[in-house]
Parts: C-alpha cells; structure tokens; sequence
C-alpha cells in the first residue's frame, strides 16, 4: 500500500481493478479546506489518462510491474517476436502494444518489457540508439552545429530533428525517451 502523499512519476498503483501509471500528480494545498493530492494517472493496458484527486492520507495497492530484458527478433506483418535471453522462450506481442517504441527498435536489439502478472503491456527501447540516417536533406557549406535543424529518416523509420551538418549515411546517436538527436558516431 503506498499514501497518494507519497505519489510519484511513474509509481503504478492498482485501482478499481486497473492499473495505472503516475504521469503527474500535485500536491494541494488551499486556503481553506483540507489538502488534497491531484494526479494524472495512466490505465497501462488502455493507455487512457484520467486525472483523479486523492486525499494525502488515502492508501492504495501498489502494482507489482516485472521488468524483463528481452531480444527482438522480426515482426510478421501483424506480430511482433521477442525472446527472453535466458529461457529463449518467444513471445509474440501485437502492434498497439510496441507502436511506439518500434520506431528505435532495430532486430537482434535488446529492450525492456513490461508484465503485469505474466501479461506483457509495454515495450520500452534502449534509452539511447545508434542508427543511420537513411534519407535528409543534404548539409550546405557553412552549416554549424548551432545553425538550424531539419528532418532526418532513420533506418527504422522513424523521423527526428537533427543538425544542418547530418547527411544520409551518417550513423548517429539518439536520446529515445525525448526523440532528440545526442551526437554523430
């Protein structure tokens, strides 16, 4: 059991039945009247937010979360394949479940999946991921590294801001929890 006083970004705690993530919570305290803790919390399974507010005293069940290192292998059109390193027992996970984090996730990569009683819900990429840029605008002479941005296609897919100076082929470093380029390779 953990107070709604003691909420933090990214504890998950269990209710009415669901699970939810903590994505922001404020401690309140008005004028009159008793404080209270207002949270934005974030159904795992649905990924529905909902803003709640609680008294700081009230205690709610914790949510046990497994995490696990697991290995992507291939996606068949609809399905995704992740093997557990230790037991190389696979498991196959659907595309709403790993939508987001494909986009850094190269085959043979190691990322991190998320059970909630032996129920896969979420797939999380490396924090940082070296991958080619397979498509932008070619750089300009004079560019500078605090000259502008543009887009840049990564072989995954995925599209982020990066440096005048990055040009196709250029291996590059990326930060995945706020989609922002770090550094060339």
């Amino acid at each position: 059991m953990i107070a709604a006083g003691d909420f933090r970004k990214g504890v998950t705690i269990e209710l009415d039945g669901q699970v939810y993530t903590i994505v922001d919570f404020q401690h309140v305290k008005p004028g009159k009247g008793a404080a209270f803790v207002r949270t934005k919390i974030k159904n795992i399974v649905t990924g529905n937010v909902l803003e709640r507010t609680f008294n700081p005293t009230e205690r709610v069940p914790r949510a046990h979360i497994e995490t696990k290192e697991m290995q992507y292998l291939y996606n068949d059109g609809n399905l995704y394949y992740f093997m557990d390193t230790e037991t190389y027992e696979q498991i196959p996970l659907n595309r709403d479940q790993v939508e987001d984090a494909m986009k850094y996730i190269k085959e043979n990569m190691i990322v991190t999946i998320k059970f909630y009683k032996g129920v896969p819900f979420t797939v999380e990429p490396p924090n940082f991921v070296e991958l080619k840029v397979i498509d932008t605008e070619p750089g300009v002479r004079g560019d500078t590294v605090t000259g502008g941005s543009k887009p840049a296609t990564l072989e995954t897919g995925a599209v982020i801001q990066v440096p005048l100076f990055v040009n196709t082929g250029d291996v590059i470093r990326i930060d995945t929890r706020n989609d922002e380029y770090i550094e060339r390779v």
